[in-house]
């Protein structure tokens, strides 16, 4: 049997709807992909990317409170968002311009 998202400390109703849109729905799934690469899923499904609500996801899934991240660790998460962020928000520009490109706008 499997528990459902909002079961995962810190992620309420609102996160498990978000997570449904992209497909996932349960939280062995949430916990099978990763926080980088469902926070990665859900910027590409149009959510606005917030920091805070990246290093939620990542406490929650190590079952921490959501306001344990700090210092060094924090620093280190925002690394990796950013790193997310621009990796999802990169795809949907290839993505644009390989459409521009076919109908014979070249971007540069």
């Amino acid at each position: 049997m499997t528990a459902p998202v909002s079961s995962i400390r810190n992620l309420g109703p609102a996160y498990e709807a978000s997570c449904a849109e992209i497909g996932i729905h349960s939280a062995e799934a949430l916990i099978d992909l990763g926080a980088d690469e469902a926070y990665r899923r859900l910027l590409q499904a149009g959510t606005k990317p917030h920091f805070i609500g990246y290093y939620v996801l990542v406490m929650a899934l190590q079952g921490r409170p959501w306001n344990d991240c700090k210092g060094d660790e924090k620093k280190q998460l925002r690394v990796r968002f950013d790193a997310i962020k621009a990796d999802a928000f990169d795809q949907d520009r290839s993505a644009f311009e390989e459409m521009m490109n076919q109908i014979g706008i070249l971007v540069k």
